[in-house]
């Protein structure tokens, strides 16, 4: 394992991905910064860390037996991996909030970007970057934002917290290998966010609605079971979450 320590970058993921077009990379390649400048979430969103106190960090993963349709499957072992992290850490009340942020109660501790590389309908690699909450304990500007500080009476060793989530990452991505696709449903679901509870969403046209959450489907979609027993799946763009 390759671990290349910076003090600022605009975005971790880039780095990974500029280093890709000049040198050949190990599997397995970590890129870690104190200070990330320009991190971004899902759908652009700004990922916003005070320098030295978070880990931020972009990993990059060679794969060649996965297929594009089932590029979900990466998202279930990043998210697994980094739930099991901060649970064997004492962190309180953590689940996945889909499709990738990883919540302490209702506040949202963690976020998770994966960037993909397909080619023949196969994923070739794939850059995960993953930012974690981990002494920060104000966040002016955001709303239902945590860190593992604010839910423990604790300050953290930034580099024990990246080998354990490393541990954890990298058992997760060889079952990636496996194409172990069911277990890793099964497991992610069973983690979700408000699972099988009452929960309200709203659509593209702002339209609000009651619904349970019953799963994911094989592509990733969000299955919800509306208040009159029908069942939809819903793309990250056409949904989301009120609460």
């Amino acid at each position: 394992m390759r671990i290349i320590k910076l003090d600022a970058t605009d975005s971790t993921n880039a780095y990974l991905k500029n280093a890709m077009q000049t040198e050949v990379l190990d599997d397995f390649t970590v890129v870690i910064a104190k200070n990330q400048f320009q991190g971004k979430g899902q759908l652009g969103a700004e990922w916003s860390s005070e320098p030295g106190k978070n880990l931020t960090i972009s990993v990059l993963k060679k794969i060649n037996t996965l297929i594009a349709s089932k590029q979900f499957l990466l998202n279930m072992v990043v998210s697994i991996a980094v739930y099991e992290t901060l649970k064997g850490l004492q962190i309180p009340n953590i689940a996945i909030k889909w499709p990738n942020d990883i919540l302490s109660g209702n506040e949202k501790i963690c976020g998770i970007l994966i960037e993909n590389v397909i080619r023949a309908q196969y994923i070739s690699s794939s850059i995960i970057g993953i930012g974690l909450n981990v002494n920060q304990k104000e966040f002016p500007g955001l709303e239902r934002v945590t860190s593992m500080a604010l839910q423990t009476p604790k300050k953290y060793v930034i580099e024990e917290v990246l080998m354990l989530l490393l541990t954890n990452l990298k058992r997760g991505l060889e079952g990636v290998e496996l194409n172990n696709f069911g277990k890793f449903k099964a497991a992610y679901e069973g983690l979700l966010f408000k699972k099988d509870q009452a929960a309200e969403f709203s659509d593209m046209s702002d339209h609000s609605f009651k619904g349970y959450i019953r799963g994911v489907s094989d592509e990733g979609k969000l299955t919800i079971e509306d208040e009159d027993h029908s069942i939809r799946e819903y793309d990250l763009k056409e949904l989301r979450m009120l609460y």
